[in-house]
């Protein structure tokens, strides 16, 4: 802890002697987990050094309660986690996904039916202002709508710099079983009957065309009589099309998709033999960002995560394959745990279900992406539903308000960032990311 003081305190005095208001963006370790956008002005910034956050401070097998740093990996927190018998409640598809990340970023997964996403486990933030006051936020103290807000809002309302969160009990393996549906009806009352009894450790699937759903259901076992890993040859979502259960450890469940989750690369047989070992999400995305000024704009895949209320899911795949007709797709069974501070109490009002689906595309290329992204976009306001602010975003500021709480954001601006160094929501991820904007 005192070493992490003395990085906060650094970080802290940077931010008080800082006298230029021009946007500041965040140097880390690990690369942004976002869809490499060429001309966003975040290129361009001053950088603020926080590569070091990246330390687990403690770890209570009692309590089952973590405090890490920011930068912390999901690789590095499950592997100590699990020393103890215990796991994150959420743990992102994608090893080098961050604490902190996470929770900018709204990080969902295959135990999201049960607990909603990493935030939702999360018991305490430490938060360094733009004006450098380091606050505590929880969700019952003073800072509480700050606690709240940072969820989903990318690092425009301050820089966390300590996580508390809690954990939950792990077994050695995941025993994984594929139920195989040919219709969409069928598949969704197997989620919700799955849902309902609260039957499994996990649960997510791949819609691998409108005529066949895969739901993957998995459990802890202490035993386990083979295993396999999708770090190299095999390639997870197909193999939910062809076997019927599997066996992984832990960890190589958590990171099953680690190589792409529908968008594996390399594809073919033989650069997978020869580099597969070497090429994942990771370095994809470091290649993508060091040569996103010569990257042709229909060559960066069209990736959305939409959040799909359960009772509208059969208008939206309709839609889907009508307008767009990209398979595979993910599914993620998501339950809504409280109404977000960040969603305005008008969408909010919109929205009767629990259950949502996360419908992800990933790996589409088309000539046109940004009229895939905004008819996309369209079609989720109309349905009530949202996606997450990961890629290219086309919304206009009073469609994008209708959506995110407005007066919520800016209270905690307000007192937060009052120059706007870290940019506003809707600047960051609409205007600047486009290469609009300051």
């Amino acid at each position: 802890m005192g070493r992490h003081e003395e990085k906060v305190g650094r970080i802290s005095r940077q931010l008080k002697e800082r006298t230029s208001t021009q946007p500041l963006s965040l140097k880390k370790k690990t690369v942004s987990h976002v869809v490499p956008r060429p001309v966003d002005k975040k290129h361009l910034d001053q950088k603020l050094d926080v590569s070091d956050l990246n330390e687990i401070l403690s770890i209570d097998p009692q309590a089952r309660v973590c405090i890490a740093e920011p930068g912390v990996t999901f690789e590095e927190l499950v592997r100590e986690t699990l020393r103890h018998g215990l796991v994150p409640v959420v743990v992102p598809e994608l090893k080098t996904i961050t604490i902190g990340g996470a929770v900018a970023g709204c990080s969902i997964e295959s135990m999201s039916y049960k607990f909603g996403g990493f935030h939702d486990s999360c018991l305490e933030y430490e938060i360094v202002t733009a004006k450098g006051e380091v606050v505590s936020c929880t969700p019952d103290n003073e800072n509480q709508l700050v606690f709240q807000m940072v969820h989903g809002t990318f690092g425009t309302l301050g820089i966390i710099t300590r996580l508390t969160f809690r954990l939950v009990p792990a077994k050695p393996y995941v025993w994984l079983t594929y139920e195989k549906y040919p219709t969409l009806d069928e598949y969704k009352a197997a989620i919700h009957r799955h849902y309902t009894l609260q039957d499994a450790d996990f649960m997510d699937g791949i819609i691998h065309s409108p005529r066949e759903y895969v739901l993957s259901i998995g459990q802890f076992v202490d035993q386990a009589p083979y295993t396999h890993s999708y770090d190299w040859m095999r390639i997870y979502y197909r193999s939910t099309s062809q076997r019927q259960e599997d066996y992984l450890k832990t960890a190589d469940y958590f990171f099953r998709y680690d190589k792409g989750v529908t968008n594996v690369h390399p594809q073919s047989f033989l650069l997978r033999l020869l580099f597969g070992k070497i090429i994942n999400s990771n370095t994809t995305l470091q290649i993508a960002n060091k040569f996103r000024k010569i990257i042709p704009s229909g060559q960066i895949p069209i990736t959305v995560d939409t959040f799909i209320p359960f009772s509208k899911i059969n208008d939206f795949m309709d839609w889907y394959e009508a307008e767009v007709n990209h398979f595979p797709l993910w599914c993620v069974p998501y339950k809504i745990v409280s109404h977000y501070e960040w969603l305005s109490k008008e969408y909010c009002s919109q929205i009767q279900d629990e259950l949502f689906l996360d419908i992800a595309l990933y790996g589409m290329k088309r000539d046109d992406p940004q009229h895939v992204y905004r008819i996309i976009e369209k079609k989720l306001m109309e349905l009530g539903a949202i996606k997450t602010l990961i890629s290219t975003n086309a919304y206009s500021e009073e469609e994008f308000w209708s959506i995110w709480n407005k007066d919520n954001f800016d209270q905690v601006k307000a007192r937060t960032d009052p120059d706007n160094i870290f940019r506003g929501l809707y600047e960051k991820t609409c205007l600047s990311s486009r290469g609009m904007g300051r």
